[in-house]
């Protein structure tokens, strides 16, 4: 293993190749916020100004409501033995998903916040993990990839998928070190690659092509299918992502979909609703001022007779398969 001597800026490099976004640097606080340093009239911000971003992109001066309180893991039930079990796990306004595979194989999508790692840490423990065999990173965004270098660092992590765009933040370098530390190399997520994985069948269905600065249509979207059911992770892929995974072709059908960017209206569009055509929908949101899950979103899910879940108002969702079923457990 190569001493960590890599610096920051070979490290970005790494995934540079395909288009580096331009953001300001700076991470963020337990209370979700940070001083900004550079770029701050492209956000409408002055030098030194302390502020908070959105889900949407934007910045603000007010923290999201419920911004301050304390993150914790919920108790949650243990993996069934010969099962799928998907965690939608709670962690406030932010991603992350945890797969255990029937042949006890496990899976990491996102860690939500820097704040959260530790709350991703406790949950993966009450689960009885002890190492990862896949860790993806949906997107560069600080509500999916801020928690993952602390999951790094606490566990062995056997292989690390993200799309190939790059990020100047503190958070994403602190994932690439992370990263580098265990002497991995990030294996590229998008469309057509396959999780060599036993008893499932997993692979992206996107990114399907590159997206300059839009890192939320980068994400890395995940089909995964366990028998006769199915299930699609999306990240924060939005409506120009989603319109060209479906002139793809890719496989989008699934029973569960995790609603992507935690319920926004540039998300989920009618076309890709019905190429999903969801028995379940899953939001992964916490308490906030941008209107995260928004109520058009709610009515096309419900015109669609999918079962709403949401993490706000149910905690960590948990959804069982034994390939022929899918059963969701006790929640809130």
């Amino acid at each position: 293993m190569r001493k960590l001597s890599l610096s920051i800026v070979a490290l970005l490099l790494i995934w540079s190749s395909t288009g580096a976004v331009s953001a300001h640097p700076g991470r963020t606080d337990a209370k979700g916020g940070h001083t900004c340093r550079t770029n701050c009239a492209k956000w409408g911000l002055k030098d030194g100004q302390y502020h908070y971003h959105n889900a949407d992109g934007s910045a603000t001066l007010t923290p999201p409501s419920g911004s301050n309180g304390k993150l914790k893991a919920d108790k949650i039930t243990p993996p069934r033995k010969g099962k799928l079990s998907v965690y939608y796990l709670n962690v406030g306004q932010g991603d992350a998903t945890y797969i255990k595979t029937a042949e006890g194989d496990d899976i990491l999508i996102d860690a939500g916040k820097n704040e959260a790692g530790d709350v991703v840490v406790d949950y993966l423990k009450q689960l009885g993990v002890d190492d990862l065999e896949v860790l993806i990173s949906t997107h560069p965004d600080a509500d999916h990839s801020g928690g993952l270098d602390t999951v790094l660092n606490a566990f062995k992590v056997k292989a690390v998928y993200a799309p190939k765009v790059s990020h100047t933040t503190d958070t994403f370098k602190d994932f690439l070190l992370a990263v580098k530390k265990q002497g991995l190399t990030i294996k590229e997520a998008k469309a057509g690659v396959s999780l060599p994985l036993e008893g499932v069948t997993a692979a992206f269905v996107g990114p399907t092509t590159a997206y300059g600065s839009n890192l939320n249509d980068w994400s890395a979207v995940l089909h995964l299918a366990y028998g006769d059911n199915t299930f699609l992770f999306t990240g924060d892929a939005e409506k120009k992502s989603e319109s060209d995974m479906i002139a793809k072709k890719v496989r989008l059908k699934a029973d569960v979909l995790k609603v992507g960017h935690h319920g926004s209206v540039s998300s989920t569009t009618d076309p890709f609703l019905k190429a999903v055509a969801p028995q379940y929908a899953i939001i992964s949101v916490g308490q906030n001022s941008y209107g995260h899950p928004a109520a058009s979103l709610l009515s096309r899910l419900k015109a669609a007779k999918a079962t709403i879940y949401r993490t706000d108002l149910n905690g960590t969702v948990t959804a069982v398969s034994d390939g022929k079923k899918i059963t969701f457990l006790k929640v809130k």
